[in-house]
């Protein structure tokens, strides 16, 4: 007997010493893990920048000489920031028209139309379209969209000499680098919103006028001013100023109109008195419009529609409307809008032929007046029907235009192939010289409309081949990052299944255990020998350093996977005997997991989602619990009554308004709530219900009078949120009482649940109260409620929980205690296949907390007067902590329900993190794709903000895990098997 009972106590110590020692590597296998998570989720979201935000400049193109006599020697342009086209043309309510001295050129003198200009609708990227003929750098991101990061031809560049004068943010860009350029701007604080901004415009022309006066006394500069292509650029920021402070329908900004035109008038009156040899062209344009609001940026009309009025040398005079005018329908602009939008009533110009052009094309424009070359980086066409000259002059005007783009063509092209290994050309110019010789042989017989005709196609055709150059590489890298993604989920599903489930069993661990050394070095290998060859095929196509890194990490991934061949083998074989309706529950939880998570993708630009989720969740919650246990224990109703209660938030404002009375209000809520939950706590002894999350212990509370401490904190805060705030309106400070007062409360009732009782309702009512008064103090409205309706939804769900392990305790216990021998959970037992369940709702919640009063990019968030309770001399750093840490208390609030539902289903909490990870991935995936390049800068930013967001949850959560895990580590559920163990 002693031999055996030795033999049994040494095969136990092996299976301990076995079961530490794989305890130990798991938990090494798991920092590494996150470490790679952390690593991999920084690496792929700088993909972003090589696939969506490169730069589509290119340089060492050849200029394209025009062939054709300049019809101008100097060209004036004048650009109203900020000014749209329906305010310029219409007429004010006395029938008058704003602009009479431009609307008499359109009539008798030039030619007229609507610039469509291409989101964002922002003064930098306006004028680089005017100027130097493309559309926004989407690599200005990089510089906060403040510069164009890459060096880019324009206008001024190609003529003699630039005279430009205008607004400090616009005027250096063009001249700053320029030699051949006089230019000045305004000191910044010139730009005073408080004031009428015209006087901004005349400054740009008293500086132009000082010139001229000035060339009579300077023969040099009289000179210079006589030669040839000369550009003179005023920039008028009036327009944009006084929208912005005034908004677009005032009386200011209207009047602002009127100075702009009479400028207009007066610079042409100077100019031809100076010159009086009418080879003078004359462009008026704006580079944006202004909505009704008072900003811009975006693709409404308001603010992609402004006029452009071209007069002077070179330029066809008016023409009447006629059926011939315009016979393109199908040709959209920039902006979206057809072509032949009608001209409305109001304008007053219905009678006289419109010619509109992308904002791109004014460029091209001013250097065929000017008989220069096009800017090298142009995209804009020539719009022929705004210059006055010979046929064959036409033709070689649209012959140089093509040329021009073709050239970046031709630059971009040979860059790819001298760099490819295996280049993809653009078929549809395989053939470019033959069209371009059929085109000189067309001009040299004089059929000419054959000749533009056929240059019009060659140039669309040229357009074309940029973008398929400038989008050359994304099939690839985004193969690369999405099999990279699918790689990381995958592995992160294999050690779920390997470490947290029982379906891995015994047997599949010993089968890894006889093999796995030699298999695994085998699997390395070749996916290091496959890595080299990819690293040396992207080295000889001289790739970036960063596509290096995505395709390592991608290949790394799946060789980790392909070692666990063994593993994956026996799994499919445990998975195929298993029945049809086990593949069915499996398919069903997929399908409803992506359901929830395209609801939560769906919820960042849609906040108003979760109020329908909260309703219908509220009901189905309630019939289901109903069936459960008896209505009279109130859990139905109060959950249903929590669901619909947080679904009011999200159709309220992002934009907080302040309201002290509802936030005082709050502070008694959140009182009442916590004493609801203590006399849950303590007077439901011997009730089934509640035996999970309720404190039992008969012994003494360390410190008897916390909870009441923490009500007496809260209340406090309220008072101090009056006090503080009604002082400060009326004195315009705050107390140096009020403000150690409150740091003190927030200071004190952080640490306080800590010293609270261990039990699960215990510790989080203690939780709720701690945080509470900070919150309460940093909020001016209606968050102040969102804090306790998240705490009641909060409280919901651990009573769904603790619901459904009352209704399944016998079922759960026999799979809790299954394997027992084998299990390396520490105090939990293996995942099943519905608490997938716990991830989503943990993600939903998440996201409420994140968006129930706004996210990080709306106002309301970023609310200055939020701590003005703890500070008011300005002190940034100081401000932006107080700002998120009011932000992060939400978050914590749920994390710390989430680890206390872990605990009382007896969940490894780490487990259920990868889940939260890996569902988080598949949201990446999809962020990854709605990933913006154009558009306002706040719809490009926001589709960069959501894709950051989401893939920076692997660190964000995991750091909030650390953080609660110091209030939740040691909450005692110990009444559970008590009661599972006599139930069984």
């Amino acid at each position: 007997m002693g031999g055996e009972e030795r033999e049994l106590g040494e095969g136990s110590n092996v299976k301990a010493n076995a079961k530490r020692r794989r305890r130990t590597w798991l938990k090494r296998k798991e920092k590494w893990l996150v470490v790679l998570g952390v690593v991999l989720h920084a690496v792929y979201m700088l993909s972003i920048f090589d696939i969506y935000f490169k730069s589509p400049i290119v340089h060492g193109m050849d200029l394209v000489t025009p062939r054709f006599k300049a019809p101008a020697k100097r060209l004036v342009l004048l650009v109203a920031d900020g000014l749209r086209a329906d305010k310029f043309f219409e007429s004010d309510s006395e029938g008058k028209f704003r602009a009479p001295f431009l609307r008499s050129v359109i009539k008798e003198k030039g030619r007229w139309g609507v610039s469509h200009a291409r989101p964002p609708t922002e003064s930098r990227p306006g004028h680089v379209s005017i100027i130097a003929g493309f559309y926004e750098d989407p690599s200005a991101v990089t510089k906060g969209w403040k510069a164009n990061p890459v060096e880019f031809d324009s206008v001024f560049n190609r003529s003699r000499h630039t005279f430009s004068y205008g607004s400090p943010d616009i005027v250096p860009i063009f001249c700053a680098g320029l030699p051949h350029t006089t230019w000045n701007s305004y000191p910044h604080d010139f730009e005073d919103f408080a004031t009428d901004a015209s006087f901004l415009d005349e400054w740009s022309f008293d500086q132009f006028k000082g010139l001229l006066n000035r060339s009579k006394e300077d023969p040099k500069l009289k000179e210079l001013l006589l030669q040839d292509n000369l550009v003179v650029f005023l920039h008028l920021l009036g327009c944009d100023s006084n929208g912005h402070a005034h908004r677009p329908y005032s009386s200011i900004y209207l009047n602002n109109v009127a100075v702009v035109d009479s400028i207009a008038e007066r610079v042409y009156n100077l100019l031809e008195d100076y010159y009086r040899d009418n080879r003078t062209s004359y462009v008026f344009t704006a580079d944006h419009g202004m909505h009704d609001k008072g900003s811009h940026g975006d693709g409404h009309p308001s603010n992609t529609d402004t006029p452009l009025v071209v007069w002077g040398a070179g330029v066809k005079h008016p023409k009447p409307v006629s059926s011939s005018n315009h016979s393109d329908c199908g040709f959209r602009f920039v902006d979206e809008h057809m072509h032949d939008t009608p001209t409305p009533t109001k304008w007053g110009l219905h009678g006289i032929e419109r010619v509109d052009v992308n904002q791109a094309d004014i460029a091209p424009l001013m250097s065929t007046l000017l008989g220069l070359p096009c800017p090298v980086n142009s995209v804009g066409s020539l719009p022929l029907d705004y210059i006055d000259m010979i046929k064959e002059d036409e033709v070689e005007a649209v012959v140089a235009n093509t040329k021009q783009i073709l050239n970046q063509f031709l630059r971009k092209s040979q860059t790819k192939q001298s760099n490819s290994l295996y280049f993809k050309p653009f078929k549809p110019l395989g053939d470019y010289s033959s069209l371009l010789d059929k085109i000189e042989d067309l001009i040299s017989i004089r059929d000419y409309a054959a000749a533009r005709k056929l240059s019009e196609d060659l140039r669309v055709l040229a357009l074309q081949g940029l973008h398929y150059f400038q989008t050359y590489d994304w099939l690839m890298l985004m193969t690369v990052i999405i099999l990279g993604y699918i790689g990381w989920m995958t592995y992160i599903v294999l050690h779920v299944l390997q470490s947290y489930t029982s379906l891995a069993g015994y047997m599949f661990r010993k089968e890894q255990a006889d093999h796995q050394t030699d298999n695994t070095r085998k699997v390395q290998f070749c996916g290091c020998l496959f890595l080299g060859l990819l690293c040396i095929i992207l080295f000889k196509e001289h790739s970036p350093p960063l596509y290096h890194a995505y395709t390592s990490m991608t290949v790394f991934l799946w060789t980790q996977i392909f070692s666990e061949y063994r593993f994956i083998k026996a799994l499919w074989k445990e998975l195929y005997g298993r029945r049809i309706n086990y593949f069915a529950k499996i398919l069903a939880t997929g399908v409803f997991s992506v359901f929830i998570l395209e609801f939560l993708v769906n919820s960042f630009t849609q906040r108003k989602l979760y109020t329908w989720c909260f309703l219908v969740s509220g009901v189905i919650s309630f019939l289901y619990l109903l069936k459960l246990i008896p209505w009279r224990s109130g859990v139905p109703i109060f959950v249903c009554v929590a669901c619909w209660f947080l679904s009011v938030f999200t159709l309220m404002p992002a934009e907080i308004p302040d309201n002290n009375r509802l936030v005082i209000g709050s502070g008694v809520m959140i009182i009442m709530i916590g004493v609801a939950a203590r006399l849950l706590d303590l007077h439901t002894e011997g009730n089934k219900y509640w035996l999970s999350i309720c404190n039992h212990d008969k012994k003494q509370p360390k410190f008897p009078m916390l909870f009441q401490l923490q009500a007496l904190l809260v209340g406090l805060s309220s008072v101090m949120v009056s006090i503080s705030t009604s002082h400060r309106t009326q004195k315009q400070e705050l107390l140096a009482l009020h403000q150690i007062t409150n740091w003190s409360i927030a200071g004190i009732s952080i640490v306080l649940p800590l010293f609270s009782a261990n039990g699960l309702l215990s510790r989080l009512t203690s939780i709720f109260l701690g945080f509470a008064p900070t919150f309460l103090l940093l909020s001016i409205g209606y968050e102040a409620v969102f804090y306790g309706a998240l705490a009641l939804a909060l409280m919901a769900w651990i009573l769904v929980e603790n619901t459904l392990i009352y209704s399944s305790k016998v079922n759960r216990l026999s799979s809790s205690f299954n394997n027992m021998e084998d299990n390396v959970i520490l105090d939990g037992r293996y995942l099943q296949l519905s608490d997938v369940r716990i991830p989503l709702i943990f993600m939903v919640l998440f996201n409420v907390a994140f968006f129930g009063t706004g996210n990080f990019a709306s106002i309301a968030s970023f609310e200055i007067s939020s701590v003005y309770r703890f500070i008011t001399v300005f002190s940034p750093f100081l401000m932006a902590a107080l700002l998120i840490f009011k932000l992060f208390i939400p978050f914590l609030l749920v994390i710390c329900v989430f680890s206390a539902i872990t605990k009382l289903n007896r969940l490894p909490r780490l487990g259920c993190y990868f889940l939260v990870i890996l569902f988080s991935d598949v949201m990446t995936m999809h962020f990854f794709f709605l990933v913006r390049n154009t558009g306002s800068w706040m719809e490009i930013g926001n589709s960069i903000s959501h894709f950051g967001i989401v893939s920076a949850q692997v660190v964000f959560v995991l750091l909030l895990f650390a953080v609660t895990n110091i209030y939740t580590k040691d909450i005692n559920i110990g009444s559970v098997d008590r009661s599972s163990r006599k139930a069984m």
